[in-house]
């Protein structure tokens, strides 16, 4: 108790003492902002890398010294979804196709259903029910069907994943995160987010076993062990573990008390097996018998003996980019990263992903010592990268990317996407546009200020291992940058 209270001192004086600079003197300087940050209490074992540069002039206004290599968080998005405009273009869209093998007679397909992957991240996806579900593709699909006048189908259907590898995670993603909907994993054959909703019901006395009432979507084959408990704590504290393409899940934690309905959020077991059963129990609604079963196996060597039937384009790569930026969406920067490995290896594997994109920044005048990227999502604790590299990434789109007036318009502003914390009367006018990142003791920010004389800066700041709550962090984090915005 007594160490929070001299830490909230502390943040109230230092806060008190950057709001009675709101003007700049003659011998202040960005730098003396930094040593004092240096100072502070809560930040005095942290790992500090702010970087700072004028996008007009290129000037650097203010850095630290090392720049360290620092756990970025969810602001790698920025280089993801940078790197996938640059190499594929804003008007890039995704495919998913629908095949046969075999032949028809009559109402009869001898041979097998196919869909086919080809890496969209946002087939059936809520962030984009417009463009997919108020004309659900599976509907589309199952009128293509009928419109070949097929009833029966004697073979199997058949789910096409492997644009990517089978291993749908990077090997550094913690257990932790893995069966919750932000540590989905991104496969050839995703769909509806690759998120399931578990609904739950509490008794209204704390400590006592809760009930599943159901999923939404179906999830087959899925083992839900539950032992989440009832408190009096009025938010979600349930977190469900289980491994990529295991049905088995443990479901720890608790859930608020005398709750008739309450909702949590996992990440699917198997994506490519839900949309097969999806689509099964679409067209067997609409009369269509399947007398096999549904299989995951490669046609990519004997496409050409296949039929096409129908294909699925997805929403641009911009839309795509800035829905990824403005909610951060774990599972859109993976896909992203891995059809980049796609495209320039063939195989959609992390680890090539991480290469393409590290080897395209140091083509394009990076500096790329200290640059450790593990996943495109910065879901892992082990990316590393510097507040200068960042900016360097940041003011290359700027000032040389054909594609940079797109991409900085996919970075939200205050208030929106991730910047709700931020007071919008601090940063009006869009001024204030960038991208957020937080895990355990680790938030940061990159993006651009416009100053309040009308000057665009570009920035990040990220900081690692404070020693303070996330909300004072936030707001350290805000009031340096409202003292940039008045600088110019």
């Amino acid at each position: 108790m007594i160490k929070e209270m001299i830490s909230l001192l502390s943040l109230v004086f230092f806060c008190f003492t950057l709001n009675a600079q709101s003007q700049p003197t003659k011998d202040w300087s960005f730098n003396d902002e930094i040593s004092l940050w240096k100072k502070h209490e809560t930040l005095k074992n942290a790992g500090i890398g702010i970087f700072v540069q004028d996008a007009t002039t290129g000037e650097v206004l203010a850095k630290t010294a090392p720049q360290l290599s620092l756990a970025p968080a969810s602001t790698m998005k920025l280089v993801t979804t940078a790197t996938a405009l640059e190499i594929l273009g804003s008007d890039f869209r995704f495919e998913t196709q629908l095949a046969y093998s075999g032949e028809i007679k009559n109402d009869t397909l001898y041979g097998n259903l196919v869909i086919i992957g080809g890496g969209d991240p946002a087939l059936g996806s809520e962030y984009f029910k417009e463009h997919y579900l108020e004309n659900h593709f599976l509907d589309q699909w199952t009128k293509a069907l009928q419109a070949l006048h097929i009833k029966h189908i004697t073979g199997d259907i058949i789910t096409d994943a492997t644009i990517f590898e089978e291993q749908t995670i990077p090997n550094t993603w913690i257990w932790e995160d893995l069966g919750n909907y932000y540590g989905a994993g991104a496969c050839g054959l995703s769909v509806y987010d690759n998120m399931y909703r578990i609904h739950m019901a509490s008794p209204a006395e704390a400590g006592q076993p809760t009930r599943v009432l159901t999923t939404k979507p179906f999830i087959p084959e899925l083992e839900l062990d539950n032992q989440v408990k009832s408190s009096t704590v009025k938010r979600d504290l349930a977190y469900v573990y289980g491994a990529p393409m295991s049905n088995q899940r443990t479901i720890r934690g608790t859930i608020p008390l005398g709750q008739a309905d309450f909702v949590i959020k996992a990440s699917v077991p198997n994506p490519p097996f839900l949309l097969g059963w999806e689509l099964l129990d679409r067209i067997t609604s609409a009369q269509i018998t399947v007398d096999g079963f549904i299989k995951s196996q490669g046609y990519n060597d004997t496409l050409s003996q296949l039929t096409l039937v129908s294909r699925t384009l997805s929403p641009t790569l911009l839309e795509i980019a800035t829905v990824t930026n403005y909610e951060s969406v774990n599972l859109f920067a993976e896909h992203l990263l891995k059809y980049l490995a796609f495209l320039m290896n063939g195989k959609g594997s992390t680890k090539k992903g991480t290469q393409t994109i590290t080897d395209f920044w140091e083509k394009h005048g990076i500096d790329t010592h200290g640059f450790f990227m593990a996943d495109g999502s910065g879901l892992s604790h082990f990316n590393a990268l510097t507040a200068e590299q960042m900016v360097g990434i940041l003011h290359y789109m700027k000032t040389q990317s054909v594609e940079g007036s797109n991409w900085f318009c996919s970075i939200p502003c205050v208030p929106n996407g991730t910047l709700y914390h931020f007071n919008p009367v601090n940063f009006p006018k869009n001024s204030l546009r960038a991208k957020s990142g937080s895990m355990t003791r680790v938030r940061c920010y990159a993006g651009e200020l416009t100053t309040q004389s009308g000057q665009p800066l570009l920035f990040a700041v990220f900081l690692n291992n404070f020693d303070s709550s996330h909300r004072e962090a936030i707001r350290l984090i805000e009031d340096l940058l409202l003292r940039f915005s008045k600088s110019k």
